[in-house]
């Protein structure tokens, strides 16, 4: 998965890094700005990770914010960091465009579905939750690109799901 992440430092440098994650048999293999890093991390505490990169340890402190930004304090240094999702609907980017037609709701990474939030007959609005798909311990709702009916809900709660897999059908 690839993300674009915008740091911000203290002294307000802002700096956008291009990450990509990669699962593979011995952990994951890590891309920075298209230059490959050795990456290890656990969390040792809630919301505090360990991390070794290229063999330097960081212990580093992570806070969400309300507005969706992560606040990152690691020693002395503090950053402020908002991933720009490539998942995210582009709608969010062109004012109140919203999609047409019959869409399929996909599955966006493999996970457990936890929760559905809709049935079939529903009526929804544009950017309303469908349901919660769970990966790597993280809660994810999954969103309707348009107002309409939900005509099918083919996932089911504790179900497991693939990436690309039909979840429901909004109409």
């Amino acid at each position: 998965m690839r993300y674009e992440v915008q740091l911000a430092s203290s002294n307000a440098e802002k700096k956008t890094r291009v990450i990509e994650l990669n699962r593979n048999a011995s952990g994951w293999h890590v891309t920075l700005d298209g230059k490959s890093v050795a990456v290890d991390a656990v969390e040792i505490a809630p919301n505090t990770i360990s991390v070794l990169l290229d063999g330097q340890c960081f212990e580093i402190s992570v806070t969400p914010s309300a507005d969706g930004k992560l606040k990152l304090q690691t020693g002395p240094h503090e950053f402020t960091a908002e991933v720009i999702d490539p998942r995210a609907w582009s709608g969010r980017r062109h004012g109140n465009v919203e999609a047409e037609g019959r869409q399929q709701i996909l599955a966006p990474m493999p996970g457990k579905v936890v929760r559905l939030l809709v049935k079939e007959g529903d009526r929804v609005e544009a950017g309303q939750g469908l349901l919660v798909v769970e990966a790597m311990k993280m809660q994810n709702e999954i969103r309707s690109p348009k107002g309409g009916t939900v005509e099918r809900v083919l996932a089911k709660e504790g179900q497991p799901v693939n990436a690309g897999e039909i979840l429901c059908i909004v109409s």
